[in-house]
């Protein structure tokens, strides 16, 4: 293991912890998708996001599931192609599309809420009620906070 310079604690700032543990959560809920839902993390993402905000567009489904549109548009396609998601050409925008589940997206949608839930209730269960909320609170105003500092609102789901 390398020396740790007394100068500058990298594993302790908050930007190197945040995503370490987005990177283990990522882990673990990559492998519970794909045994519990038959999907990929960034594929259940985006189910998620349809199941929960349609009728979406493709740049509503980046936003909501923090991809790029490119990762989105991909992600959205293969959901179409294994019979999970229906693109309709929108009603607003000849250029655009409108995503919604299918019969089997909301069947797959059950089980990935299921999942995102349990999911959850995994990653807080070393804190108690109140420590919850408190995690809660700051996160919240960890995300305020960056949404202003990165000056687009837009970017990032409330």
């Amino acid at each position: 293991m390398p020396a740790k310079k007394v100068d500058f604690e990298l594993d302790r700032t908050v930007t190197h912890r945040l995503h370490t543990l987005s990177k283990l959560t990522d882990r673990v809920s990559q492998a519970a998708y794909l045994q519990e839902a038959g999907i990929p993390l960034n594929e259940g993402r985006c189910l998620a996001a349809v199941g929960a905000f349609a009728p979406l567009s493709v740049n509503d489904l980046a936003r909501l599931a923090n991809l790029t549109k490119g990762q989105a548009s991909r992600a959205a396609q293969t959901l179409v192609d294994r019979g999970f998601v229906d693109k309709q050409t929108s009603a607003l925008d000849a250029r655009g599309v409108v995503l919604r589940l299918t019969p089997l997206g909301q069947q797959t949608w059950r089980r990935v809420k299921a999942l995102i839930r349990r999911r959850n209730e995994e990653i807080v269960a070393c804190l108690d009620a109140a420590e919850r909320e408190q995690l809660d609170r700051l996160l919240d105003r960890l995300v305020e906070h960056a949404v202003l500092a990165a000056g687009d609102a837009s970017e990032v789901v409330e």
